[in-house]
C-alpha cells in the first residue's frame, strides 16, 4: 500500500442519529420490519423525517433492499444507495460510504442499517451447508472437506497458533469475555444485563472448537440497528451533539481470504486490521494513546487481542495483560459477546452514545472513540470524535427511548412481540 497524506474525508460528516429494535432471540417479525423500525427510530433520534433521507447503505448480506426499506419507511427518492460486502467487515464501511456520498455532494442525509433474525432464522454459527460454485467460494475448498465448516473452527486455527507462539493458555481469551460481560451486566439493553461472569465461568464453559470455549463466542441475535449520517454543518441544527467522522477506512491484506487466510506467513496477526489502522491514524492525526474508548469487533475473543496489537495499543502477545489491566475502556456496551450480535452496527451506536455522553456505561470525558468491524475478513474502521467546542448546541437533548419511538410507528404490532421467549443464557457460536 503506497504511503499518502491525510485524505479529504475527515471532519466532513457526522453520525447524528442512532436507533435500534429490542435485541431478542425470537423477534416474531420479518427482517424487513426490523429494518424499518430501526430506521425510523434512528431518524426520530436525529430529529429528522423520512422525507429528509436521500441515501441508504447496507450490507450485501442484508435481505432487505434499500428501495424496499425506503418504501416501507416512507422515504421518497434516493440519489445514493450502496451495499458493502464481507459480512461484519462491512459495518464501519457503511458509514464511510455515507460520509463519502455527503462529502461528494451526492446525498444530504444517508441512513445505514442492518437487520436480521440471526437466532430464530438463519444461524450463521451453523456453518456452511450449501453454496453455489463461485470464485469467491473456491478458497473454502481447501478447508471445508477437512472439517472446518464453521466460523468458530476457522478462528480456532489462528487462536491455537497465537497461544503457541506467545506461550499462553486459553485463559488469555477469558479476559476479553469477562470485560464484555461486565459492561453488559450494567447495560439495560444488553441480552446479558445483570449477568456478569468470572474467569472461572469462562474456564468452565464447554469447548466449541479447541482452544475456543462457549464464552469465547458471541451470541446470536434477532434485531435491527440503524445510523443517520449527514454533514457537520447540518448537524449543528439537530438535537444531539454529533459524532464527527474524523477518519474512516477499509482494508484487505495480502493473500486475503474470508476467515480462512491460513497460508499467510504469520497466523498470529490480522494484516487487514493493520491496513485499516495505518489509514485511521494517518487520517485522524491521532495515535492509540489519544483514544478514550475502544469498540472492537468481538465475534470471537482471540481476535480482540490481535486487533489491539495491530492497532498499536500494545506489543505482540501482550494484549491479554492489556485487557486484564483495563488500560482502555473496551466494548462498553458489552459488545457482541454481551449486548447483541448485529454485525458490529450496535458497536457504532455505542461509540455515538459515548461521544454524546449518554451511554449506559459512560466513560467520563470521552471525546475520541475507535470502532472496528469484522475480523478475519476484508474489514473497516472509524474514528469518531466530539465536535470542537462552540460548534454545536451546548445542551444535549435527552435520548429518545425505543418505547417512545415505537408508539409512533404504525408498523409496530400491538403488544410486546420484541420480547421473545426466554433463551438459554449460553448461546451458540457464529461469525
Amino acid at each position: 500500500m503506497s504511503p499518502r497524506g491525510r485524505d479529504g474525508l475527515g471532519g466532513r460528516a457526522a453520525v447524528v442519529g442512532v436507533g435500534a429494535t429490542a435485541f431478542t432471540k425470537d423477534s416474531g417479525r420479518s427482517e424487513l420490519r426490523l429494518a424499518v423500525e430501526a430506521v425510523r427510530a434512528a431518524l426520530a433520534d436525529a430529529g429528522l423525517t423520512p422525507a429528509d433521507v436521500d441515501g441508504m447503505v447496507t450490507f450485501t448480506m442484508d435481505t432487505s433492499p434499500e428501495i424496499t426499506v425506503a418504501q416501507a419507511a416512507g422515504i421518497g427518492e434516493l440519489s445514493f444507495f450502496s451495499r458493502v460486502h464481507y459480512g461484519g467487515g462491512a459495518a464501519c464501511a457503511t458509514v464511510q460510504q455515507a460520509a463519502l456520498a455527503i462529502a461528494a455532494g451526492v446525498a444530504d442525509v444517508v441512513v445505514c442499517y442492518r437487520a436480521f433474525n440471526e437466532r430464530s432464522g438463519r444461524r450463521f454459527g451453523s456453518g456452511v451447508r450449501h453454496r453455489e460454485p463461485s470464485a469467491e467460494g473456491a478458497a473454502l475448498g481447501w478447508s471445508l472437506p477437512f472439517g472446518l465448516l464453521t466460523p468458530a473452527s476457522w478462528v480456532a486455527m489462528a487462536a491455537r497458533r497465537y497461544l503457541h507462539t506467545y506461550g499462553l493458555t486459553p485463559e488469555a481469551f477469558g479476559h476479553v469475555a469477562v470485560v464484555g460481560r461486565k459492561y453488559a451486566a450494567t447495560n439495560p439493553a444488553a441480552h446479558f444485563h445483570g449477568r456478569p461472569i468470572t474467569l472461572a465461568d469462562h474456564a468452565a464453559s464447554r469447548w466449541i472448537v479447541e482452544p475456543l470455549r462457549l464464552l469465547d463466542c458471541c451470541q446470536e441475535t434477532d434485531g435491527g440497528q440503524a445510523l443517520v449520517v449527514t454533514s457537520v454543518e447540518r448537524a449543528r441544527d439537530l438535537p444531539h451533539p454529533p459524532a464527527v467522522i474524523a477518519a474512516a477506512a477499509q482494508g484487505a491484506g495480502r493473500a486475503q481470504e474470508q476467515m480462512t487466510s491460513f497460508y499467510r506467513d504469520d497466523l498470529t496477526g490480522l494484516p487487514e486490521a493493520a491496513v485499516v489502522a495505518r489509514q485511521l491514524w494517518r487520517a485522524s492525526g491521532l495515535a492509540p494513546a489519544d483514544i478514550d474508548v475502544g469498540i472492537l469487533y468481538d465475534h470471537f475473543t482471540p481476535f480482540v487481542l490481535t486487533q489491539l496489537e495491530e492497532f498499536g495499543f500494545c506489543g505482540p502477545g501482550e494484549a491479554a495483560d492489556f485487557v486484564a489491566g483495563e488500560h482502555l475502556p473496551l466494548n462498553t456496551h458489552g459488545g457482541q459477546l454481551g449486548e447483541a450480535y448485529l454485525h458490529g452496527m450496535n458497536g457504532i451506536a455505542e461509540a455515538v452514545r459515548q461521544i454524546r455522553g449518554t451511554a449506559a456505561n459512560q466513560v467520563p470525558g470521552a471525546q475520541r472513540v475507535l470502532v472496528t468491524a469484522g475480523t478475519g475478513v476484508p474489514t473497516s474502521g472509524l474514528v469518531l470524535t466530539a465536535a470542537p467546542q462552540g460548534r454545536t448546541r451546548s445542551t444535549p437533548v435527552p435520548p429518545l427511548h425505543l418505547q417512545e419511538v415505537q408508539r409512533a410507528l404504525p408498523l409496530q404490532p400491538e403488544g410486546d412481540p420484541a420480547s421473545g421467549p426466554a433463551a438459554d443464557p449460553l448461546d451458540g457460536p457464529h461469525s
